[in-house]
């Protein structure tokens, strides 16, 4: 038999768990016993393994006992959350997350995937976000099951622009663009205001925590009235959100498990500069974790685990070729953002198809030869979890530019939830993550046809188009008096 110490280098070189440049505030290994699968919409991806036996943690990891306890209004019919998702997913499921990904404005969409989840009794046992998905994560986690929607709803009401910013959108020209740019130069009540400071020049001396063009205190209140922190802190709903490490350039995910988290994780995860200043942490400073990955789907894979994961993205990374320098920053925004987020699902396919792999070897080895230490050694870098990956992609609404992330208009919100809700509740129909699939296949994709417009988003589409014709009309006229 070749040297155990030589096949466990090359088992390391392969199988590493933990990627560069990324700090778990949460560590964990692999439970044995379990397979992998993907499922993806929107012609993303899907994987998924062979069957094997229920993780021994899920019911820890949830603490679903304690969602379920929660008490119903007067009058209201008790909902057994335990039995209305036994009734949708299949039992041996084991965990569920959702992973929301950041994008400003765009986050509007995650209102309408949560709905559909909730309407359906699919509660996340799990939520990780990083910048306007850690807000909306910590709204999930930090509330009660009956209270999640309307705090959600709460908070975006409190975020869309006022009436002044509505009344100038319509105008032909250059209304929605003037509607963006009064966000830029007023901020948004109850989520930043301007820093007046940071305009005194770019040289201008300011404290680490305070050099940035916003401030974000109202952000701090908001979510401190609107999010139950002590409800986290009871493990309730585990929480995780990403943030940068300004000093070291590492990713650092801070956990409820391990972690007593208040609101200045969340901001820190939503801390993008230069426009939001950096928030200390225990003595460092971090900006929003979407710097370094926009879309955390890999603290998911660690400590590895059954579950059905839904994983929210809200930039394209598919796109037509741009034409104009506005065209350009549109899609250098979606590709920057999109945060390579396919790419690092499928190398997570790929090393759990060669745990699948290690573990099937090891059970060709002579039983009393895999009693040794050198093979159960080796053996521990197999894995049999099984998890389906659902994506949800957030579809484009016509007229969109760059500054969409800043598009807090409640049109503009209704779409994008609208667009949320129809996606979700179209994958949830579906089920992609039922049926018999083969044991050794790592990586299934799936194409069901997602991202389509709802028709909010059609309307809203239309109406901008609408807009951009009227002010080709404008134009036109405009030039005729000149020529006359």
């Amino acid at each position: 038999m070749e040297d155990p110490r030589k096949l466990r280098e090359l088992a390391e070189m392969s199988l590493a768990p933990t990627p560069t440049n990324t700090r778990y505030a949460s560590q964990g290994s692999c439970r044995p016993g379990l397979v992998t699968r993907t499922c993806s919409t929107a012609g993303n991806s899907r994987v998924d393994d062979a069957p094997s036996g229920r993780d021994p943690d899920a019911a820890v990891l949830g603490s679903r006992n304690a969602i379920t306890k929660t008490e119903p209004d007067p009058g209201e019919i008790p909902i057994d959350r335990a039995s209305s998702r036994r009734a949708t997913l299949p039992a041996d499921i084991g965990q569920v997350v959702l992973v929301l990904q950041g994008g400003g404005a765009l986050g509007a969409y995650q209102i309408g995937v949560y709905q559909a989840l909730h309407e359906a009794g699919i509660e996340p046992d799990w939520v990780i976000g990083t910048s306007i998905g850690a807000i909306n994560a910590s709204l999930i986690a930090g509330n009660d099951v009956v209270d999640r929607l309307s705090r959600l709803r709460e908070f975006w009401s409190r975020v869309q622009q006022g009436p002044f910013h509505q009344a100038m959108a319509p105008w032909p020209l250059f209304g929605g663009l003037v509607a963006n740019w009064l966000t830029i130069a007023r901020g948004i009540p109850g989520f930043f205001k301007p820093n007046p400071f940071a305009f005194a020049g770019p040289h201008t001396p300011l404290s680490a925590s305070s050099a940035a063009f916003y401030s974000t205190e109202p952000l701090a209140r908001t979510l401190n009235e609107l999010v139950d922190f002590t409800r986290i802190e009871r493990h309730a709903t585990r929480l995780t959100v990403g943030a940068a490490d300004v000093r070291t350039g590492e990713m650092r995910y801070f956990d409820s498990r391990d972690t007593q988290l208040n609101a200045k994780h969340v901001i820190a995860s939503g801390a993008l500069p230069p426009a939001f200043p950096a928030v200390r942490i225990d003595g460092d400073l971090y900006w929003d974790g979407g710097i370094l990955s926009n879309t955390p789907v890999e603290a998911v894979f660690y400590p590895r685990r059954n579950s059905l994961v839904f994983v929210v993205h809200l930039w394209n990374p598919h796109g037509s070729e741009p034409e104009t320098i506005w065209q350009v920053l549109n899609r250098q925004k979606d590709i920057q953002y999109a945060s390579r987020a396919v790419t690092h699902t499928v190398k997570q396919k790929q090393l759990h198809r060669l745990r699948h792999v290690v573990s099937e070897l090891v059970k060709q080895i002579p039983v009393q030869l895999r009693q040794t230490p050198e093979v159960q050694s080796l053996a521990e870098y197999g894995c049999l979890t099984r998890m389906h990956v659902v994506r949800l992609l957030a579809p484009t609404i016509d007229g969109e530019d760059h500054t969409k992330d800043i598009d807090f208009s409640p049109a503009g919100i209704r779409a994008r939830s609208a667009a949320g809700y129809a996606d979700t509740s179209r994958v949830i129909t579906m089920a992609p993550w039922e049926g018999e699939f083969d044991p050794m296949e790592g990586s299934l994709f799936m194409k069901p046809g997602l991202g389509q417009r709802s028709a909010a988003a059609d309307a809203l589409s239309s109406r901008r188009r609408r807009e951009s014709r009227r002010s080709d009309i404008a134009g036109c006229r405009k030039r005729e008096k000149r020529m006359v």
